[in-house]
């Protein structure tokens, strides 16, 4: 299909370029003609790019496999190029990106170079096609950093140069293969060695090498003089079609804006800053209005691969610049918004209720404030850059841990007014991560739904990422931390994959672990909104009298006790709850050094229990499990904590129960434990098959000790 919103036609974007990796028939599969069927698809997306005034790019990938030499390849790399210009299509683009340099047996006895077994064979088609006014042909030598030994003294650029039809436009993505910016100086020595202007492939948006980031912001680090030395300007966008609105807009801002010189003194230069305000108030208009995916949509083609029929054969175009969707020439990677601050001091846990209170109810298709949108851009800006939100959140969280030793109970008397500074920005932070939570309902509670489908599991991972940092910190607030392994790993912004859920994700002591971090979305988005923070004595009622079926009228505090009563008591800095609008509705408790707490319940909390409940011990006389002194040495000494998951709950996004968990690792981590076990029931498969999947292994079973549970254990 292609989108035609009318916005569009008044962006100046007038060319796509069909590339995508997952055609097999682009790449892998090249040899291989379309079939009738597919033939038809083909032609109708042709015919439709035409009526809108659209230079249709059709672009072939041989260079995994072909041999130059072979007269058989070249005849079938014509064929199927004669057979989609029989479907219509004017203009072609021959890829060699990404490919191996070195030459089979025939090709090496017949070219000088791998540069000249190209140029042949790109010369050849060119001629053979008719000479099209548009062929593209992408080096592999397609950037900077790949060229040996540099631009300027490449052999294979050079004979590009000297023997590739004048009129073919040569492809290039700048000094990297994700280029931050571009100066007219790179281009004019690239185009000095290619003798042309390149034409520029810029993967400043193209999000493929990475499932965990989006880049929303605004095109940016180009100025519109760089026009003067270039072919043109091919955008290779986000994979997800209702991300690029802003990149699209803010690129269609940069063409219209005149080169510096020519437009005057009164004619205004391009602001990225003010590019985005551009397109974030006509994106609002957009994003709250009801939309299914595949709405305003012509049906061109069905069941099409998913980068083919994304963008942008969308618009009636005003001038010259073109705009690509096809998967971009990439490498293994190397890859203004203003986010509401919340309240300043807020207590720790206190925020849900509060700003629950005021909040449309997110499953009530509500609209999209300015200020969530803007965090949204924020949150996912640019591959080499954050919006002031996100850098806000990084910047706080990597203070706070650095200083945590302000508010430790255990450290030396600090000034209060760096305890108050402390504690200023640890509130900042936690009302940024509400932020975020809030954020992640409206879109999954917005009347967008095409928005949702495309956006969700970007807002759905940072809102999870979120939730464990803010109840890391608000842990930390609490002073019990001895700071023994709160530094992580120091490295530059953006180097971690992620963007920013992955920066977050490694300034957490549990940051390499990847699978704590990275699941796919549930099925079912729920539009609820959840809080995880430490636990308070004020929830103990409410966690020991979910008595079940063992709760009775005499002793409704039995299951209480035996389950977590002993954890609660004892070592309550390792408790965190996850509480909902309704309240608390889970916990997960643990303890950090088992054979310590089992002296501390023999000689405490057992005789404590026993005045509790006198006479014959049916209720707590089990309590708890690791009182009882049935962990080997040899699993205490690699697994020296323990967690229990008596009251985990049962949910629809079991990404929460995750992410209750991951704050309990990240504060045993933080501590200095090296690993951690639970026990749990052999015939519950729900619960075992929760906690392979976040690492952990089977370590006991029953038949090994005198109970019956299986235990599980993985390292910190």
């Amino acid at each position: 299909r292609i989108p035609h919103p009318p916005e569009m036609q008044h962006w100046g974007l007038n060319t796509y370029l069909y590339g995508p990796k997952d055609d097999l028939k682009h790449r892998l599969l090249w040899r291989e003609v379309y079939s009738p069927e597919e033939e038809g698809q083909l032609r109708t997306l042709v015919t439709e790019a035409r009526s809108r005034g659209v230079t249709f790019v059709y672009a072939l990938s041989p260079g995994q496999d072909i041999v130059f030499s072979s007269a058989c390849d070249l005849t079938l790399l014509k064929r199927k190029l004669k057979q989609v210009s029989d479907l219509g299509c004017e203009a072609f683009a021959i890829l060699f990106d990404d490919i191996d340099h070195s030459m089979c047996q025939a090709d090496s006895e017949a070219f000088s170079s791998f540069a000249h077994a190209q140029v042949s064979v790109a010369n050849e088609i060119y001629r053979f096609l008719g000479e099209p006014s548009v062929f593209l042909f992408c080096p592999t030598e397609y950037c900077g950093s790949l060229c040996s030994p540099c631009v300027s003294k490449s052999s294979y650029l050079q004979t590009l140069g000297a023997d590739l039809q004048p009129n073919i436009s040569v492809i290039w993505t700048g000094s990297k293969v994700i280029s931050r910016t571009l100066s007219v100086d790179c281009l004019e020595e690239v185009g000095s060695v290619l003798q042309r202007p390149p034409l520029i492939w810029d993967n400043l948006h193209a999000n493929d090498y990475d499932s965990r980031r989006l880049f929303l912001g605004p095109f940016k680090g180009r100025e519109p003089q760089l026009r003067r030395h270039l072919r043109g300007l091919l955008l290779n966008p986000n994979c997800e079609f209702e991300a690029n609105y802003i990149p699209l807009h803010t690129l269609g801002t940069w063409h219209r804006t005149p080169p510096g010189g020519e437009g005057g003194d009164d004619e205004p230069e391009y602001c990225p800053d003010s590019a985005l305000s551009e397109a974030l108030r006509d994106w609002m208009d957009e994003l709250n209005q009801p939309l299914q995916p595949g709405d305003a949509t012509a049906d061109v083609i069905a069941d099409t691969p998913d980068r083919a029929d994304r963008p942008p054969a969308q618009a009636k175009p005003l001038p010259m610049f073109p705009l690509s969707s096809g998967s971009p020439p990439t490498s293994p990677a190397k890859g203004g918004e203003n986010g509401s601050e919340g309240e300043a001091k807020r207590p720790p846990g206190e925020g849900l209720k509060h700003k629950a209170q005021g909040r449309v109810p997110c499953g009530g298709k509500g609209l999209l404030s300015e200020a969530q949108v803007r965090l949204l851009v924020g949150l996912h800006y640019l591959p080499h850059e954050h919006g002031p939100a996100a850098q806000r959140l990084l910047q706080d969280l990597t203070w706070l841990k650095s200083n945590c030793h302000l508010v430790s109970l255990n450290g030396k008397k600090t000034a209060q007014q760096k305890v108050e500074e402390w504690r200023g920005r640890a509130s900042r932070l936690m009302a940024l991560c509400e932020d975020i939570a809030e954020l992640h309902c409206s879109v999954v509670g917005g009347v967008n739904r095409a928005v949702l489908y495309d956006l969700y599991p970007y807002v759905w991972d940072l809102r999870n990422t979120a939730l464990v940092a803010k109840a890391f910190v608000c842990w930390l607030g609490c002073g019990t931390t001895t700071g023994a392994e709160l530094l992580g790993v120091d490295s530059e912004p953006w180097v971690f994959k992620g963007g920013v859920s992955g920066e977050v994700q490694m300034l957490l002591p549990i940051g390499s672990s990847t699978e704590l971090f990275t699941h796919p979305p549930p099925l079912f988005p729920t539009s609820r909104l959840y809080n995880v923070r430490p636990y308070h004595s004020k929830d103990k009622l409410h966690l020991r009298t979910q008595g079940g079926k063992d709760s009775n009228s005499t002793h409704p505090d039995v299951t209480g006790d035996r389950c977590l009563g002993a954890c609660l008591a004892l070592c309550p800095e390792y408790s965190f709850v996850l509480e909902d609008e309704l309240g608390v509705c889970g916990c997960v408790t643990g303890v950090q050094d088992v054979r310590a707490f089992i002296k501390r319940c023999h000689a405490t909390w057992m005789p404590a229990m026993r005045d509790k409940y006198p006479g014959p011990r049916t209720g707590p006389s089990a309590l708890p499990a690791h009182t009882q002194g049935e962990y080997p040495d040899s699993l205490l000494h690699h697994f020296p904590s323990q967690l229990r998951l008596d009251a985990l709950p049962q949910l629809v996004d079991a990404s929460v129960s995750r992410t209750l968990l991951t704050a309990l690792l990240a504060a045993l981590k933080a501590n200095g434990s090296q690993g951690v076990f639970c026990e749990v029931q052999p015939t519950d498969r729900q619960r075992m098959e929760f906690l392979t999947k976040l690492g952990f292994l089977e370590i006991l079973r029953g038949e090994a000790r005198s109970r019956e549970g299986v235990v599980l254990g993985r390292l910190l």
